[in-house]
């Protein structure tokens, strides 16, 4: 695999075209996450999706291994597909887990990515569900929506 700037421009387009696929995917997560922790959780709209794109993207160090990381996923499949089990969870995790951003953040959207991949299935390769799932994970944890996040924390020292 030979990563290029125009390697990392075709995934930016790629994941922008995912948009409508990958806002009802976060949607879906976040109204059961919502429901799961009593809490409300603003919806995200395929213009917040696309933008937030943009923003990744624009963060060459970031983009280059959202990049790769995404392709590789894309073009993952094992024989018999459990023995690839492990790895497209572990590529799939590294990468929401790099969209979403430093910490706490980056282990939200890690964890977050194993729910959304519980019930993301699409045809193709194996790990190309797990993309799919990584890019919901990874945006919806980097989304506002979340009152938590919305607002100084109390925990913070003047």
């Amino acid at each position: 695999m030979r990563v290029t700037p125009k390697t990392v421009a075709a995934a930016h387009e790629r994941t922008i075209e995912r948009a409508p696929t990958v806002v009802s995917l976060i949607n879906e997560v976040r109204a059961d996450l919502g429901d799961a922790f009593d809490t409300e959780v603003a919806s995200v709209t395929v213009e917040e999706y696309r933008n937030e794109a943009d923003t990744v993207f624009a963060d060459g160090d970031r983009a280059v291994n959202v990049a790769a990381l995404f392709d590789i996923l894309e073009n993952l499949d094992v024989e018999d597909d459990y023995p690839g089990f492990v790895v497209d969870e572990l590529l799939g995790r590294e990468l929401a887990g790099m969209i979403a951003g430093p910490q706490p953040l980056r282990l939200l959207g890690e964890a977050t990515f194993h729910y959304a991949d519980v019930s993301t299935h699409i045809d193709g390769p194996a790990g190309a569900d797990d993309a799919l799932a990584a890019l919901a994970a990874g945006f919806q944890t980097r989304l506002p929506g979340w009152e938590w996040n919305e607002k100084p924390s109390p925990f913070a020292v003047d």
